[in-house]
């Protein structure tokens, strides 16, 4: 019986354990997210937003942030983004901070980006963000004349520097990256429990047809043929030659 009864203990505290878990995440709401995909064509704006699911004042004092991995078929800008930083526009960090602006999306790597977010005036626990982002040239396709760009939903962060959140909802994570909110730069960054969005965004991208690669060539290399002939003949006509003596 004393074998037995030394074998519950650990059960019971196992199960005690589950139990107290289960109430937690019963009691923590998730974190409501949305983006979005604003104007047309190759140069779009990603919009960004959170609602928090706790109350009021575990929210005052902290920063939020959303951290997204892009895929190779879109990309940020460093240099527009410097520009609206500048501007206090946005405010994001690039891993890496290097871009390749010009490679095309068979060429490229993901882009893990955080995005700081600012609070929302008129509701204490919704944040938002805009982050300008670019189509990448993709390859000819054989029989569609559009490639898919997938957004996954982005992972919610906060960090609270003078408060001390409700850390049985927020877990702590590991993020290389400075809190605006901190005077000193060190501070403690937090997962947030969170809903995937309802549908993922996608970016359309238009390519060419492999089957006209030919006659794209072609036609190509006539223009630039053609071109050539022009300004030659142009220099011809208007140019102004005049010899450079040789220094003996």
């Amino acid at each position: 019986m004393a074998g037995g009864g030394r074998c519950e203990a650990p059960l019971r505290a196992g199960l005690a354990a589950l139990l107290c878990a289960l109430h937690v995440q019963a009691a923590c709401q998730g974190a409501a997210v949305t983006q979005d995909l604003l104007k047309e064509g190759f140069h779009r704006d990603l919009l960004v937003k959170v609602e928090l699911g706790v109350a009021e004042e575990d929210v005052g004092g902290c920063r939020v942030a959303a951290r997204t991995r892009l895929p190779p078929g879109i990309y940020v800008d460093p240099y527009e983004l410097a520009s609206l930083q500048q501007h206090n526009l946005t405010q994001a960090l690039l891993i890496p901070n290097a871009v390749d602006v010009e490679a095309p999306e068979y060429l490229a790597r993901d882009l893990l980006v955080l995005l700081y977010m600012d609070p929302d005036p008129g509701c204490s626990r919704c944040f938002s963000a805009v982050l300008p982002v670019h189509g990448r040239y993709h390859r000819p396709a054989e029989d569609t004349e559009e490639a898919l760009v997938v957004l996954k939903s982005p992972e919610v962060l906060a960090c609270c520097c003078d408060t001390h959140p409700r850390t049985a909802c927020w877990t702590p994570a590991e993020v290389e990256a400075p809190c605006p909110a901190s005077t000193n730069g060190a501070c403690q960054w937090y997962s947030v429990i969170h809903k995937p969005t309802y549908q993922e965004s996608i970016l359309q991208v238009p390519v060419g047809l492999r089957q006209h690669s030919s006659l794209v060539c072609a036609l190509t290399l006539l223009t630039t043929a053609l071109c050539s002939c022009l300004i030659l003949r142009a220099l011809c006509k208007h140019g102004h030659f005049f010899s450079v003596p040789c220094s003996e």
